[in-house]
């Protein structure tokens, strides 16, 4: 069942994304209790909000990542999962994933397949993370805004990169929980 999350009807008359982005509050289950701007959820509030994360696995057993840009707000130039992003209050989870992939790497064109979804919680926010999969060779290319780079990576120098401050500390969370259930795609 794909959540969605209820249309916003407040005016959203600040110019700041951060401020006028509205995210849905959820409950552990999902389900919806509230609403806030990105920036509430962002600013140690704990408040809990979803989030879509995609991990695209070639043929070969190659992983792809993509390299945040310097002009990210957390953690810049860190390398992290293909595509994540937040899901926006009104929005279903698919709907989402589709619209960061499209926005991210110019990705529209593949079948996402539900991993896990789990709590994650940083010293600034909550995330209730709902990750997919997807395997094929896909022609991806980064939009250079919000990912400066992508490249694949094989999975034994992939972990070997862990506890460097290469990868995001949500990656090195997450991909040791869905690493089977991703290779599994294959």
């Amino acid at each position: 069942m794909d959540l969605v999350y209820p249309v916003s009807i407040a005016p959203l008359a600040s110019k700041d994304k951060g401020t006028r982005e509205m995210l849905p509050v959820v409950e552990p289950t999902g389900t919806v209790i509230g609403r806030a701007s990105r920036n509430s959820c962002h600013s140690g509030t704990k408040l809990l909000h979803p989030v879509v994360h995609l991990h695209i696995i070639d043929r070969f057993g190659q992983i792809y990542l993509q390299r945040r840009s310097a002009t990210k707000t957390l953690l810049p130039l860190y390398w992290d999962t293909a595509v994540g992003g937040h899901i926006t209050y009104g929005e279903y989870l698919r709907e989402a994933l589709f619209r960061e992939a499209g926005e991210e790497l110019g990705f529209y064109d593949f079948n996402p397949v539900l991993l896990a979804t789990y709590l994650y919680e940083s010293p600034t926010e909550k995330e209730l993370v709902n990750t997919f999969g997807t395997v094929g060779n896909f022609e991806l290319k980064p939009d250079g805004e919000e990912v400066c780079e992508g490249r694949w990576w094989p999975i034994s120098e992939l972990e070997n990169a862990f506890g460097k401050g290469i990868l995001t500390p949500n990656f090195e969370y997450e991909f040791p929980k869905i690493k089977q259930a991703l290779l599994a795609l294959l």
